[in-house]
């Protein structure tokens, strides 16, 4: 049987609170619900995503994190991380969680050990060749945990939340990963960046219109997706650690908006 290619997504922003987390688990709903297999690698130690996934750190029955597998760095070292989410039907069957924990930032301290940057890459080696997708949650900085996730990245994906902050962190996490020194850096040359999707979006706000209407010229018109509006059952579902599904009819237009983006998603890496 003939190998899958790997599809490694990125997903990040400089800055904190743009809907990087929420706009990761709810792509990997849409594309379990259209048959994908998805693996979720949380990489950011505020572990939201695996929280929200229903994987969450119990200090009473530990098990293995993002954290482990990188201080491993050995080949293959992330499948003893691997867990079901835990969400019911269909996602329980497609979609699998690589938890994080607050350690992960310990991390951080070992930037300047001899090929550091590349052990995510090398703990994922022949661990999601059967999955479909692979999204990686960044954390909501260029520091060294971003640079191991963009280190064993296909693709990268930023959200940009349409206010000036948000559309300066979306831009920083842009040209990092397009900067030819730092590609040379993490010793990934082929990392492309795929989109910028503008998330949290309210269009009722002068601000957000105005900051939407900036995108193409920053960041190519062919690069910016259709926007992800702002709704407060994104929120709902998240504080429950629930999938949309289970919001109700009020959640259609949210359920939606993801479903294009990831239908987006899967056509371009698959192109």
């Amino acid at each position: 049987m003939a190998q899958r290619r790997r599809r490694r997504v990125a997903l990040g922003n400089n800055k904190g609170g743009v809907g990087k987390t929420g706009t990761t688990i709810n792509l990997a709903a849409s594309l379990a619900e259209a048959g994908r297999r998805v693996l979720v690698v949380d990489f950011d130690p505020q572990a939201n995503a695996s929280r929200r996934l229903g994987r969450p750190f119990r200090p009473d029955s530990p098990t293995v994190t993002a954290s482990e597998i990188v201080r491993s760095g050995e080949p293959g070292a992330a499948a003893d991380a691997i867990v079901p989410c835990d969400w019911e039907g269909v996602y329980a069957l497609r979609i699998d969680v690589i938890p994080s924990r607050f350690d992960l930032e310990n991390r951080i301290s070992e930037a300047a050990v001899m090929h550091a940057r590349q052990r995510l890459r090398s703990a994922l080696e022949g661990v999601d060749d059967e999955y479909d997708v692979t999204l990686m949650d960044c954390p909501p900085s260029l520091g060294h945990l971003t640079q191991l996730v963009l280190a064993a990245a296909d693709w990268g994906i930023t959200l940009v939340e349409p206010e000036y902050d948000g559309v300066e962190g979306a831009t920083r996490f842009r040209d990092f990963m397009v900067d030819p020194a730092n590609l040379a850096e993490l010793a990934n040359p082929e990392l492309q960046f795929l989109a910028a999707v503008p998330s949290m979006v309210d269009t009722r706000l002068g601000a957000h219109a105005h900051h939407l209407s900036t995108l193409p010229g920053i960041f190519g018109p062919d690069c910016v997706w259709d926007p992800i509006p702002a709704r407060s059952v994104v929120k709902d579902a998240a504080d429950s650690a629930l999938p949309l599904s289970a919001m109700g009819s009020r959640a259609a237009e949210a359920r939606a908006a993801f479903d294009a983006t990831a239908a987006r998603l899967w056509k371009e890496i698959t192109a």
